[in-house]
């Protein structure tokens, strides 16, 4: 059997194949209110249909200024529940699992009137300045991440991610370069994110278990390195989170160090948390050739492949890579079976 197409388990969550679709902004909120709409029905349901194992929902923010913009979604209010539950509910017919990437902008809340954060520093000189969250403010702030977890396992998620990467608030409490507060939020840079997990965890159900995204290097100058964020990961994993996603950087503008921009560039970083952490990982960025998503599993570089821009052109990308890399019989809807 290929490793793409083998079976994922983990406490209790189930995937039929190890190929993910990672949380992408719609950016197409219609209302600006953050609920979704028929777009995002469309748009993940046409994904389950199209094989892939495990889904996550794009960036879900935890207050109407958490967002990167007023066209994405939220889940500071029980009124969004019955969309995300109509969603949740079709994607899970078709055999794929899902869940929803919970997650704050922070400074990178682009439509904010005072986008806020750990401290003033903003990302560029683009970027609005920052106002320092309270210490207070900072405790009600984890409060309503757990809120917005309360609300997703009420709308039927099979798993919650954390987003603690790619600049956002998370990620912004656990840098060096970019959290100068002297609270305790600033003398454990872990804190934030600790308290975030541990909350989060409170109001999950017994054997759902919790991913973060982590970003593994910055790539400004005097940002952080793989050592920083593994250390950072380790306290995370002992507050409760039980897989990592692996990605890197989005927190300001690149300076001497680069992003890759080659196949599987992030790879090695998801084997390194894999092997120091002894936890699964997720590995994602520039993977939607099939036979590198398949060598990035069977080499156990990663547990589950993540594939974003090659879903986004090929809703069916997950039942054409198993079909590339295998002979076997692919399982498909029953309407579809006369076109394989």
């Amino acid at each position: 059997m290929p490793h793409l197409s083998s079976p994922f388990k983990l406490l209790n969550l189930e995937l039929k194949n190890r190929i993910v679709m990672p949380p992408m902004c719609q950016y197409s909120v219609e209302a600006k209110d953050g609920i979704p709409n028929e777009w995002h029905y469309v748009h993940y349901v046409s994904r389950a249909v199209g094989g892939s194992g495990l889904i996550i929902m794009e960036m879900t923010d935890v207050e109407p200024d958490g967002r990167i913009s007023d066209y994405d979604l939220g889940l500071w209010s029980d009124a969004h529940i019955p969309a995300f539950k109509r969603i949740i509910s079709e994607v899970q017919k078709y055999g794929s699992r899902i869940g929803i990437q919970i997650a704050h902008a922070g400074r990178k809340a682009e439509d904010a009137a005072v986008p806020v954060g750990p401290s003033d520093i903003p990302v560029s000189d683009q970027f609005k300045k920052p106002r320092p969250l309270t210490t207070e403010e900072v405790q009600a702030m984890v409060v309503k991440f757990q809120d917005a977890a309360r609300r997703a396992v009420e709308a039927g998620v099979d798993t919650i991610e954390l987003h603690g990467a790619h600049g956002y608030l998370i990620h912004q409490f656990h840098s060096p370069a970019i959290n100068n507060r002297t609270d305790a939020y600033g003398e454990d840079l872990s804190r934030f994110g600790v308290e975030v997990i541990q909350a989060v965890k409170s109001v999950m159900p017994a054997g759902m278990p919790l991913i973060m995204r982590i970003s593994a290097v910055e790539y400004i100058d005097g940002g952080y390195d793989l050592a920083h964020s593994i250390e950072i990961g380790r306290k995370y994993k002992e507050a409760g989170v039980d897989i990592f996603h692996v990605s890197s950087g989005g927190e300001g503008p690149a300076g001497a160090r680069k992003p890759g921009n080659y196949p599987g560039y992030q790879v090695p970083m998801a084997r390194a948390f894999k092997e120091a952490l002894q936890v699964p990982v997720i590995a994602v960025g520039m993977l939607e050739d099939a036979k590198l998503a398949e060598a990035t599993v069977a080499n156990e570089d990663a547990d589950l492949v993540a594939v974003a821009r090659g879903m986004l052109r090929d809703p069916y990308w997950a039942t054409h890579a198993i079909q590339a890399v295998s002979r076997e019989k692919v399982n498909v809807p029953k309407q579809y079976e006369r076109a394989y």
